[in-house]
């Protein structure tokens, strides 16, 4: 994704006129922006829909929902979010990285907007308190960077004697390259060891990245966000060059993963449905909904993975596995 492209994306996407809700009914119309996609039956769309459940709201029944998905290009996101506002949906539900949840609050500052992303929304401007987010956008912040420290730790336990760990990262015009590199620099330096940081235009380039990373001696691997839509690319390219890597999602820990470690996902996404979004739909207002950040994570660990690359997992780690895969 390109800053300059994305920032004027946005200005035109504010532009849009609104034109008549296609749904003319009592029954609420919410529009879901993912930036990657289409992916309706993934766990997060599923525990999302659960949620709404919990909030009284069933897809088809008493709500309906209009997905928006981006494909992974980021500069279709303003006209995408334009779209949902033009046809008057009742929230906006943005979720997976900052792209989406920006791009709708720059088409309107109307409807009410519910995220969930990574990055920090005071910091990147969606919100100006935690607490009392004001205006029409709150939403939750799962702690992509702010984990960067636990997860080189966690693979450092594993791998004791690496004394380099490779991050795989977008290029800089990737919008949270400055957060998550600073962050990873930061926690190499806490813990002693150095950050090697290579970067990909796209998902083409991991084959050379993870490539470079091995040859460059680094000791194991950790993923920005970058390649969260293409993760599974990563585990065979961690497998072929021997590479010890920690991902951010659990279920790439069952496909080969070594390890993964990150908030619980799918009760997020579920949180969202009913704690937000179901709220909001009964008329209360974003502006006093605080912005919640995760309280459980989960480990997990692949032993057999482990046995390939020649590691011992120290127990002391798998007495606090979620889940140890044997």
């Amino acid at each position: 994704m390109r800053r300059r492209e994305f920032i004027a994306g946005l200005g035109s996407a504010a532009a849009w006129p609104l034109v008549a809700r296609a749904q003319q009914s009592a029954v609420p119309v919410i529009g879901y922006l993912d930036a990657y996609g289409p992916r309706p039956k993934s766990f997060a769309v599923e525990a999302f829909r659960k949620g709404l459940a919990d909030g009284g709201f069933a897809e088809g029944a008493n709500l309906f929902i209009e997905y928006r998905w981006a494909g992974g290009n980021f500069r279709r996101l303003p006209d995408l979010a334009a779209d949902l506002v033009g046809r008057q949906v009742a929230v906006i539900v943005a979720v997976g990285v900052a792209g989406p949840a920006l791009a709708a609050k720059a088409a309107t500052s109307t409807i009410p907007i519910a995220f969930l992303i990574g990055g920090d929304p005071v910091e990147i401007g969606l919100v100006t308190n935690l607490n009392r987010p004001g205006g029409n956008i709150t939403g939750i912040n799962t702690f992509t960077s702010e984990l960067a420290s636990k997860r080189l730790d966690l693979l450092l336990k594993v791998v004791p004697q690496a004394n380099k760990i490779g991050f795989l990262s977008g290029t800089r015009d990737y919008l949270a390259y400055e957060e998550q590199t600073t962050a990873m620099l930061a926690a190499g330096g806490a813990l002693g060891v150095e950050i090697m940081i290579v970067e990909c235009r796209n998902d083409r380039d991991y084959e050379a990245a993870v490539a470079k990373m091995a040859e460059g001696g680094a000791g194991g691997m950790i993923l920005g966000s970058f390649a969260l839509p293409n993760l599974g690319k990563v585990v065979p390219l961690a497998a072929l060059h021997k590479l010890p890597t920690i991902y951010q999602s659990r279920v790439f820990a069952p496909a080969g993963g070594l390890m993964s470690y990150d908030a619980d996902v799918r009760a997020l996404y579920r949180r969202l449905g009913s704690a937000y979004v179901a709220r909001i739909l009964k008329g209360e207002k974003p502006a006093g909904i605080p912005v919640e950040q995760p309280t459980k994570f989960e480990l997990v660990i692949n032993l057999k993975t482990a046995k390939t690359l020649g590691l011992t997992v120290p127990p002391t780690l798998l007495a606090i596995a979620d889940e140890v895969i044997e």
